[in-house]
């Protein structure tokens, strides 16, 4: 799913980095953070959980940056809705919504949507909305 947003986020020319693991502090130096997140057991990973807290408790400022979320579920899909409402909520950036979900293994259609969502951010990012 993640190579399917960032196939789609270069569209127009934009650089695109997929990190599995990234320092909070590093955020900052991204004009839009996308989070992949399946959802086990209810709840996102504790990896991207540990993110948000360190981000918050050491005052990285994502106001206005633009965030989105995506991610597969097997029962529930909680982990890419928890996401969004922690970039919009708690960090004040700018989301689409929904999330993007799909179930098990993506298929080509939920593939062709992740590439989407990929176009819309880089739009977001040259128009600014």
């Amino acid at each position: 799913m993640a190579n399917a947003v960032a196939e789609g986020a270069k569209a127009g020319g934009n650089e695109v980095a997929l990190e599995y693991h990234i320092q909070a502090e590093d955020l900052k130096a991204y004009d839009a953070v996308l989070v992949g997140a399946p959802t086990y057991h209810h709840e996102m990973p504790m990896g991207i959980k540990q993110l948000f807290e360190e981000a918050a408790e050491s005052g990285v400022d994502l106001k206005g940056k633009t965030g989105a979320a995506f991610g597969s579920y097997g029962w529930s899909g909680e982990a890419p809705r928890l996401v969004l409402e922690i970039m919009k909520s708690k960090f004040e950036m700018r989301v689409p919504e929904p999330p993007l979900l799909a179930r098990d293994d993506p298929n080509p259609a939920a593939l062709k949507a992740c590439q989407d969502l990929g176009k819309r951010i880089a739009e977001m990012l040259m128009h600014g909305s």
